[in-house]
């Protein structure tokens, strides 16, 4: 890929444009590259890099690189220079192929959120990607191409930081904003799909589908008693969201059964439609054929709970007509969040500064419901900049310098150990990719099978050791790289190896010891984090930390557990020590890489000055680029509503402090309910965990009155007249071809969250021409029986609301309309449709009543 140019420069002062460049790798479909020239292509030469990073076996397939719905034609990857350019009125992105030739026009003002994301690694077997989608009227190019746009930056560093830029300039998904001046609107929603693709049967067998005919998407199989002869044949799969294809499986060898248990995590959603997984017959020098498809309705799909079966395969037809052609078993969450202003949560923000960031984490491994929660509240300490003190602060408990505690902290499964392998994986994600991701998928792709276990193999001693001798040379070449790239540990996981080692050193007086034993005590505390718990199982499991793509076969995995076990092996600085007798022939390579593993685990624990403009530093958070960006944001940000500017990521690591904040409430309110409803008390005597509970049913309480505020004003007579959410041409910077296009936004549904017009009886209607107080049931039914995954309560076919428009308002941009909230009205609304975020005191009352009941849940249930 070609190198960032000058990285990201901004220019221009107060009242000039700003502007940012940098240089990416740019995916251009074939149709879409016949009026450009053709790339140079390089002689090819002895470097095999590019065929180490992009196995030849995934290359070779079609399927693999094309992003079109069929796997019709591939495209290309070439290099581009995208331009931003902020005239206050408008934001516009240029991308230039060939260095002169414009490619596209984005109008980013124009573009949503949702629209600006991460591309997921499998589409193009490429990290640090983005996607881009835009309308016709949003973009502007020489071809009639609507596809999303795809982006491979350098580097994550530099992939998040335009991606926090681009969005700065979008529209977030904020409702209420139109009629309520405080915080820029009411909330804003977040939504994310995570979907595991596990096991397939009967692949390629014909049945007819027990289908209910009634049925709005895929249901869950009881298990077909129906056998068939089992077919021979590779798959793979890809996965649609709202008909938008965002990833794919491997390609998968197996009689009708294929594994592939592999994870997708997709955030930052548009309003959920539908989920579609397609599964593709592949065959060699042929296009891959579609078997069948699973096609879930997300509308109305169970929110946060975990749901896990095998769903049918149905082959395209009508109803009366398809054909079930196998079952395929998958794991799916759905996530949707209210997220209030920051200010909302300052009193749960208070409960947990009160105690240390791991006390709970402790406790929330102790309720089920909270157990995923762990990781928000990490987010929360990263983005506080505190974590790393919370993790030494503990650790100074764990290390007491008693015989077994550091038998404890090597080996046990407490705490500190999970927190700290929580946070190497957060903060050492590209220090692992660098130190054996390269090594690892060259193993794959060379298919290399290591065996020196005489009972495993059958064979005799001349092959056990000529696989001796194989699995010395991989061990060497995976230790050398990661030797290599010592240098590049990041700044906070220094530190924590650092007191790590200090703490062993301090309370075994390691330094005064005749014993060799505790000598070694501080080297292998440090190698029991950096390599038991990151470094090796990053080598045996190399799909789970996005090293390889798909889990790798039996043979590989077999050759992946020797080498990790080598690798192990030296980092327990005892090369004497082999359990399996078959081992005992790698001696000699401990013995001669064991002083670089002492080098190794002192480099890495041992902080550095940080040289924030070094490649090479670890500490990528105060970049050149970063800089410029950063101080873009805070310079534009005084003028922006608290909606819009809290909606923006911070950087280094996109973190959202509210969501994080709106997902641990969600969770602590499904743990104290699952806890009712069992009959048993919430939180016990854990007096840290009921003002916690406290905090959240005051916050649940918050964002019912801020959903029924917008659902009351909504049901005002003079807010079922619409504008169209149209801008003028006028209103469109023109591209540098100046095209004479009609610009008109994408139609947006209104928010789920808030009861259609439709669902308010007479009655309901008649109160709100005539009070200007907020309803206290905006729904017809009673919402507080309604639960989050009461599918029942839920018509199989919901009546989506008419899409209502929104006029453009002529002020600035920081300031414009949001054609995303639906629920804005004409400016001719009385001003009375405005309420007040304070709710009145008789609601208050009757409000409090109802605390304990699920009734958020509902409304985000209620379609």
């Amino acid at each position: 890929m070609s190198e960032i140019s000058d990285s990201t420069q901004s220019t221009g002062t107060s009242g000039c444009p700003r502007e940012f460049l940098v240089s990416v790798e740019l995916y251009v479909p074939t149709v879409a590259s016949f009026g450009l020239r053709k790339p140079v292509v390089p002689r090819r030469k002895a470097d095999t890099s590019k065929t180490e990073e992009t196995p030849r076996s995934l290359k070779e397939k079609s399927s693999w690189i094309s992003v079109s719905r069929t796997p019709a034609g591939a495209g290309q990857w070439r290099p581009a220079t995208c331009k931003l350019t902020d005239e206050d009125e408008s934001c516009s992105l240029n991308i230039y192929v060939d260095e002169t030739i414009l490619y596209q026009t984005i109008y980013i003002h124009m573009l949503n959120h949702f629209d600006i994301r991460h591309a997921d690694s499998s589409l193009f077997l490429r990290k640090n990607c983005m996607a881009l989608t835009s309308a016709g009227g949003q973009r502007w190019g020489s071809s009639a191409n609507t596809e999303p746009i795809y982006f491979q930056f350098e580097d994550a560093d530099t992939c998040n930081t335009w991606l926090v830029l681009l969005r700065s300039y979008s529209k977030p998904e904020i409702y209420g904003q139109t009629f309520v001046s405080r915080d820029g609107g009411l909330y804003r929603m977040w939504r994310q799909v995570e979907l595991s693709i596990l096991q397939g049967r009967n692949l390629g067998n014909h049945f007819k589908p027990q289908l209910d005919t009634n049925a709005s998407s895929a249901t869950l199989s009881e298990g077909d008693p129906r056998e068939a002869d089992p077919v021979d044949l590779d798959a793979f799969c890809e996965i649609h969201l709202n008909d938008n294809i965002c990833a794919r499986t491997t390609v998968k060898k197996g009689i009708g059964s294929p594994d592939w248990f592999e994870n997708f995590s997709f955030s930052d959603l548009p309003p959920f439609e539908t989920l579609e997984v397609t599964v593709w017959r592949e065959k060699r020098l042929l296009k891959p054929m579609l078997l069948g498809s699973v096609r879930i309705a997300l509308t109305n799909f169970r929110r946060s709970e975990a749901v896990e079966g095998w769903f049918p395969i149905i082959q395209a037809g009508g109803v009366s007509s398809s054909i079930q052609v196998g079952e395929i078993q998958m794991k799916l969450t759905v996530d949707e969040e209210i997220i209030l202003p920051h200010a909302s949560y300052l009193g749960l923000l208070t409960v947990l500064r009160d105690r240390n960031v791991l006390e709970w984490m402790s406790d929330f491994e102790r309720r089920p419901h909270l157990r995923t929660t762990s990781y928000q509240l990490m987010c929360i300490a990263i983005a506080k900049n505190i974590l790393v003190e919370h993790i030494m602060e503990y650790a100074d408990r764990e290390v007491d310098g008693t015989p077994s505690s550091h038998n404890t902290i090597f080996r046990g499964n407490t705490t500190f150990t999970k927190t700290m392998e929580l946070a190497m994986a957060f903060y050492g994600k590209a220090f692992l990719e660098s130190s054996i991701g390269s090594t690892i998928r060259r193993i794959c792709s060379e298919k290399i099978a290591i065996e020196v276990d005489p009972v495993r193999s059958g064979k005799g001693a001349k092959e056990v050791e000529r696989g001796v001798d194989q699995l010395i040379y991989w061990s060497q070449e995976v230790w050398n790289q990661i030797y290599a790239v010592r240098n590049q540990c990041p700044h906070e996981l220094r530190r924590l190896f650092e007191h790590v080692r200090k703490l062993v050193e301090k309370h075994y007086h390691t330094k005064d010891s005749q014993d060799p034993h505790n000598r070694e005590l501080p080297c292998q505390s440090v190698s029991a984090f950096c390599f038991l718990r990151f470094i090796v199982p990053g080598i045996l499991h190399p799909h789970l930390f996005g090293l390889h793509p798909g889990l790798p076969s039996a043979r590989i995995q077999r050759s992946l557990t020797l080498i990790a076990k080598v690798i192990q092996s030296l980092a327990n600085l005892n090369p004497n020590v082999q359990k399996e007798e078959f081992m005992r022939g790698i001696k000699d390579f401990l013995k001669q890489n064991l002083p670089s593993m002492v080098d190794y685990i002192l480099v890495v624990s041992t902080p550095v000055p940080l040289d924030p403009y070094s490649p090479h530093s670890g500490h990528p958070a105060h970049s050149h680029q970063r800089l410029n960006v950063v101080s873009s944001l805070h310079e534009r940000s005084t003028t922006m509503p608290v909606l819009e500017r809290e909606s923006i990521p911070l950087l280094p690591h996109v973190l959202d402090i509210p969501r994080h904040l709106a997902r641990i409430t969600s969770s602590v309110l499904r743990n104290a309910r699952s806890a009712d409803t069992k009959g048993k008390s919430s939180e016990g005597n854990n007096q840290y965990l009921s003002g916690l509970c406290a905090q959240c049913f005051d916050l649940e309480d918050q964002s019912l009155a801020r959903v029924s505020q917008l659902a009351s004003v909504e049901s005002y007579p003079i807010a079922l007249q619409w504008d169209a959410p149209r801008m003028t041409s006028s209103a469109v910077p023109p591209s540098p071809a100046s095209p004479s296009k009609f610009v008109e936004s994408r139609k947006v549904s209104r928010p789920y969250t808030a009861p259609s017009l439709s669902d308010l009886s007479a009655a309901d209607h008649q109160k709100a021409s005539s009070d200007n107080k907020i309803p206290l049931s905006p729904a017809p039914h009673d919402l507080s029986n309604l639960r989050r995954g009461s599918v029942s309560d839920i018509p199989t076919s919901p009546q989506v609301p008419e899409e209502r428009p929104v006029r453009a308002m002529n002020r600035p941009r920081f300031l414009r309309p949001k054609s995303i909230s639906a629920d804005s009205i004409s400016s001719l609304a009385s001003p009375t449709g405005a309420q007040s975020l304070r709710s009145p005191p008789e609601f208050q009352d009757l409000e409090a009543n109802r605390k304990r009941k699920n009734v958020l849940q509902g409304i985000l249930t209620k379609r």
